[in-house]
């Protein structure tokens, strides 16, 4: 693929999940009460999808690796497109839980595949780049989809949405179809037994790099999915945004993400992914603290959104590369890596989120648990991933 078809159709397939999550974001007060759920089982709506999106990335990731790109790609996004109707048709939150749950597991499969199929065609610095380009389709997804999902509030309910998201699930199905070439030969395909899993799984586990990259990872997602999950409740309900301007505030959040990636993309050649990577790391940390501060001291919405965008915007930087550190010595067995990071980066946060959520869902306990884990990760990035990747550069 040349690489603007490798940026349209991989970013394209790596929006899954922000259109998952972001597209019905505006409209998450209403779905709690339309189905007489509190604002934590709402929460919790976006928590089992994030959750289906990490551990679907364990099936597919390995599928991948055994059967090639497409096959395990196709199916992953047909069954999207149909379980995005079934959350369309949900007269419950107890269906609805589930429906999210099994949507996520189905797309997942355009996430880690997608990161496995850049890793096959690009590696080191040149992979780095080619993340960024694709922050540039699948970060344009946040901002899009919250624009969209505010102006579909005029126009329909919830339910609305996920009949829209199941239109794109047919779209991109069709977008795989006729545009997505298979980039795994069956030369380098693992036969598929238990032995040879086993094989790829222990090498992934004893990379230093890859573990600490991942632990990382998994400490930022958890920083993340604090911020998608209660931002919504915070802007809207504690600064009295309408659905229509949080989605601006969303989509600007977003802007910043995309920024930071091509920032990274600017870079990575003279300065190195390991650089790229501490600073974006080390800068969420600080400007999370700094949010926190700010949000502890009552200093207001335009305070609290700023910090934010910087937020998003060193989250951007740091986010190619670290995928780029993670997957630098797993060529053969990207699926699979790619997999177990996607996972990490997927499943503490819907488990975290809505547990702080209990204590209320304020800015000051959004930035809070905002700066906790990326403190987090930022100790294990200083610690952890720094010594190894100098004494184990990635290829």
């Amino acid at each position: 693929m040349s690489p603007l078809r490798a940026m349209l159709v991989l970013g394209a397939l790596e929006a899954f999940g922000p259109l998952s999550m972001d597209l019905y974001l505006p409209q998450l007060p209403q779905l709690a009460d339309t189905l007489g759920a509190s604002d934590a089982l709402a929460q919790a709506t976006m928590s089992a999808c994030m959750l289906g999106l990490g551990l679907g990335q364990l099936i597919a990731g390995p599928l991948s690796d055994r059967h090639g790109r497409r096959r395990p790609l196709l199916v992953g996004v047909a069954a999207f497109a149909v379980l995005s109707l079934v959350c369309a048709l949900a007269p419950t939150i107890e269906v609805l839980l589930v429906a999210r749950a099994l949507q996520g597991i189905a797309g997942s499969a355009g996430i880690v595949i997608a990161l496995a199929v850049a890793r096959d065609l690009y590696r080191g610095a040149e992979l780095s780049r080619m993340l960024s380009l694709l922050l540039l389709v699948s970060g344009s997804a946040p901002v899009i989809a919250p624009l969209v999902g505010g102006q579909l509030a005029h126009l329909m309910d919830w339910r609305g949405v996920f009949g829209v998201l199941a239109g794109i699930g047919v779209a991109l199905f069709a977008v795989v179809l006729f545009a997505l070439p298979e980039s795994l030969e069956p030369a380098r395909r693992h036969a598929g037994g238990v032995r040879d899993l086993g094989g790829h799984l222990r090498v992934v586990s004893h990379d230093r790099l890859f573990v600490a990259v991942l632990v990382a990872a998994s400490f930022g997602g958890a920083a993340f999915f604090t911020y998608l999950s209660m931002s919504s409740f915070v802007l809207e309900g504690q600064f009295g945004l309408t659905p229509q301007l949080f989605s601006l505030v969303f989509a600007a959040n977003a802007v910043a993400s995309i920024a930071g990636g091509q920032v990274s993309r600017a870079l990575v050649r003279r300065t190195g992914a390991v650089r790229i990577y501490l600073v974006g790391v080390t800068a969420c940390a600080a400007v999370a603290a700094l949010a926190f501060a700010m949000s502890l001291w009552g200093l207001g919405l335009v305070a609290v959104v700023a910090s934010l965008v910087l937020y998003l915007f060193s989250s951007g930087l740091g986010g190619p590369n670290s995928s780029t550190l993670a997957l630098a010595h797993h060529g053969p067995r990207a699926g699979t890596a790619a997999a177990f990071l996607g996972f990490g980066q997927f499943a503490i946060g819907p488990i975290i989120a809505p547990l702080v959520s209990l204590a209320g869902t304020t800015a000051v306990v959004m930035t809070a648990t905002m700066a906790i884990a990326s403190g987090a990760a930022a100790v294990v990035a200083w610690c952890a991933v720094r010594p190894v990747a100098r004494t184990a550069p990635p290829g």
